[in-house]
This record gives C-alpha cells, sequence and structure tokens, in this order.
C-alpha cells in the first residue's frame, strides 16, 4: 500500500443542535452509544479489518495474516501484513524501521539497508532469498505484531476516520474512506486518497458542508471507482460495486450487522 501524507482538514465540525417543539423521547443508553461511535470503536474496527481482510486476502481471518507476504505481480514489490504493506513503497520500510525501534537485533533489521534500495521499485534486490521465510518467522513476534497494529492505525486507519468525522460521515463513510486509503495511499498522484475525494468535490458535498451522506458517500465511491481503473491490477472493481454500495444502497451508514457482501465473486457474512 502507499505511504500516506496529511488528509486534508483536521478539526471537527461542531453540528449545532435544533429544536423541537415535541420533545423527542429520551435515548437508552445503547442508542447513544451506537450513535456516537466510530470506525474506531472497538467493534466497528473489528468488521472493518474483516471486510478489508476479505478484499486483500479472500478471509476474514486478518488476525492470521500478520505473517502473509507474496509478491502480487503490481509493481509494488512484496505485499505483506495485516494491511498489504509494501516494499515498493515505503511503508513496509517504515514498519521494519519502527519494529527495530522497539525491539533492534530482530530477524528483519538485517533487510533495512535492502528495504531502503528497492523503496519505489518493484524490485526483490538483498531480499531473496530468504527475506519471506524471515517475515513469517517475525510474525510470530508478539511485538512484530503490535509494530504492524501501529502503522496501520497511524498511517492508515487513524487518518481516514479523522477525515470521516471531519467530512461529518458515519461509520459506513469513515471505512470507505479507510478502505480507500489502504488500496490508494494519500500521496501526490491522481489516484491517490486526497484526489478521489477532490475530484468527489466537484460533483458532492459532505455533511460538514451541508451535503447529503449518501449522495456524497455514492461521489466518492463513483470517484474511487475511476481511480481504481485506472491500474491494471485495481481494475476489479467489487470491492466497492459488491460490497460498500450494498451497505450503501440498504442505508447502512453506521455499518450494523448483518452484513453480506461479495469480493472477486466471492460471498462473505458477518452476523
Amino acid at each position: 500500500m502507499l505511504a500516506i501524507g496529511a488528509l486534508l482538514g483536521s478539526a471537527l465540525i461542531a453540528v449545532p443542535v435544533t429544536a423541537h417543539a415535541t420533545a423527542a423521547p429520551a435515548p437508552t443508553a445503547r442508542t447513544s452509544a451506537a450513535a456516537a461511535a466510530g470506525l474506531d470503536d472497538p467493534a466497528k474496527k473489528e468488521i472493518a479489518m474483516k471486510i478489508v481482510s476479505s478484499a486483500e486476502n479472500s478471509s476474514l481471518d486478518w488476525k492470521a495474516q500478520y505473517k502473509y507476504i507474496e509478491d502480487i505481480d503490481d509493481g509494488r514489490g512484496y505485499t505483506a501484513g495485516i494491511i498489504g504493506f509494501c516494499s515498493g513503497t515505503g511503508d513496509m520500510l517504515d514498519l521494519v524501521e519502527y519494529y527495530t525501534q522497539v525491539k533492534p537485533g530482530n530477524v528483519l533489521a538485517k533487510y533495512l539497508p535492502a528495504l531502503r534500495r528497492v523503496d519505489g521499485s518493484d524490485s526483490h534486490a538483498g531480499l531473496d532469498p530468504n527475506f519471506t521465510k524471515d517475515w513469517a518467522k517475525a510474525a510470530q513476534d508478539a511485538e512484530f505484531r503490535k509494530a504492524q497494529d501501529h502503522e496501520r492505525d497511524r498511517v492508515y486507519f487513524n487518518p481516514s476516520v479523522q477525515q470521516g468525522k471531519t467530512d461529518g460521515v458515519g461509520v459506513l463513510g469513515q471505512f470507505i474512506y479507510y478502505d480507500a486509503i489502504v488500496m490508494h495511499g494519500d500521496g501526490a498522484d491522481s489516484t491517490s486518497f486526497r484526489n478521489i475525494r477532490g475530484r468527489a468535490l466537484s460533483k458532492a458535498k459532505p455533511p460538514s458542508q451541508g451535503g447529503n451522506e449518501t449522495a456524497w458517500l455514492n461521489a466518492f465511491l463513483d470517484a474511487r471507482v475511476w481511480a481504481m481503473k485506472q491500474e491494471e491490477a485495481h481494475s476489479d472493481t467489487s470491492r466497492v460495486d459488491t460490497a460498500q454500495r450494498v451497505f450503501l444502497k440498504k442505508g447502512n451508514l453506521n455499518l450494523n450487522t448483518p452484513l453480506d457482501w461479495k469480493v472477486y465473486g466471492d460471498s462473505f457474512h458477518i452476523g
């Protein structure tokens, strides 16, 4: 996955409370919690990880992916771990550097010079023949798994949730942003998250700017599909068409279970 830059905007937009002549029933603790929950709610985050894993690894068992590593021939070198860190895009390098900070002398530390050299390319120079074996070995270490979690949150999850809250979208919208950042990163290229969002802004407004949430998310997904089709490796848009669009068409803006969707022809269910 692509390394991520600063997202556009960071302040939450305050929404005024409108008084009504007839008082609504007092919300229960459960409904209040549901209304306040974002994608960073632990239960929602778990759902997000499962949906992304269904697309990235054809499995809901995202915790089994810490050890995953292969070259999927997308021009990004090795793709690995729970979020698809890539040797060619900088985020795998950042991960191994962070892991080495918290655990010097780890089994992957010796690959740092090679990871710096191959950054920006699909080369395996200095990584083969043992990098994949050593990655799987590192994945047995709880500190490496924590490092993957840390970098996922720092680079992808937290910025997408923050931008979603800034734009006034709920859990589904925050997930839509997250999935886009996972695939496209947030660099300066035309298919990055920020430019997908910019393309959507030419068609609709987010709720924070007075727009309708569903219309905005449809515009964002339209822009996302355009971005996916610019690259052969991402040209199958089913993770949008038969997953995120399904949730949106059902009006499931809070990403409530049960959820049923398809990715690349495979069916998935969360009860």
